[in-house]
Formats: structure tokens, sequence, C-alpha cells
């Protein structure tokens, strides 16, 4: 019988920003985690509202035509003070799971916290830790944008605890 665990299993990470949208690709294979891909999507700021979320939408199905991911996972949107930065925040997370969603593929969602907590051992680290996880978990990453390594961050907290969620079910 085939041991599932060593299938090639391809994922999305997407940290969902209306200015910037990170996104990295990674691939795992039983315990192995090799970089694929990473980029930012940027919208146009001076842009409508509506086409912001748009290019944001667009930009990741191209990600997803481009990267053919098996699965994909979305950074959960943090508190802010302000409401109205909470909520178009929240409107591009909405693309940001309608994209891989429209495409077929399983969506996962992670607290910012559990990234953290994941990737660098606590909920509280920085940009700057999280950063220089991501180098030594994907040294063929290269240089990374807090962007781009917080995406890769959310894929490879999706590859840790997918496997731990298969083990429980």
């Amino acid at each position: 019988m085939m041991n599932m665990n060593r299938i090639p299993i391809r994922i999305l990470g997407l940290d969902p920003g209306l200015r910037r949208t990170g996104w990295g690709v990674v691939t795992v294979e039983g315990s192995r985690m090799s970089h694929v891909a990473h980029g930012v999507i940027v919208p146009d700021e001076k842009a409508d509202f509506a086409q912001r979320l748009l290019h944001l939408f667009e930009g990741i199905s191209a990600v997803i035509e481009a990267h053919r991911p098996d699965e994909a996972a979305v950074e959960e949107v943090f508190l802010n003070t302000n409401a109205q930065s909470t909520l178009k925040l929240g409107h591009a997370r909405a693309a940001a799971l309608i994209a891989p969603a429209r495409a077929g593929l399983p969506v996962a969602e992670y607290s910012t916290r559990l990234v953290k907590k994941a990737v660098v051992g606590t909920g509280a680290a920085d940009k700057a830790q999280i950063g220089f996880m991501i180098a030594r978990l994907l040294p063929t990453a290269g240089k990374t944008t807090a962007d781009c390594a917080d995406a890769l961050a959310v894929a490879i907290t999706h590859a840790n605890l997918r496997v731990a969620n298969r083990r429980v079910a």
C-alpha cells in the first residue's frame, strides 16, 4: 500500500492585504519541504476599491494557474482599532479565499498568532523573526519581503498542521 505522506503536495500560502498581498508556494513530500515560488500582488492604490479587489482576485488566480497548488491557506484578519480598516482588510481576505475556492482548492485559515507560533515558536514573534525562520526553513527562497515571508509562513503552518490533523482523524 502506498504511503500517502510521500505524495508531493503543493501548498499556496496567502497573506492578504489591500495594498500588498503576499503569496508563497511550497511543496511537501513526507517531512521534506521545498520552496517553489513567492511574490506580492500590488493593486494600484489610486484605483477604485472594487477594481483593487478585482486585481487581487485576478492576481491570485494567475498564481494558481501558474503554480497549480493542491491546497491553499490564508491568514486570518487581525482586528485593527480602526473598524473601517478592518472591514477593508476583510474584503481583501475574501478575494484571497474566493480565488482558490473557485479553482476547486481546499482552503484552510490560520490566525496570525498560530502562524507565528508554528514557524518561530512563539505567537508574539515579529516580522524579522519570521523572515529569519523562512530563510532557515526554505533556504532556496532567497531574500523575501515581509509579505512573502508571511505568506510562506502560512503555507508552512498548513503543511505542518494538515499532517497533524490527518493523524488525529
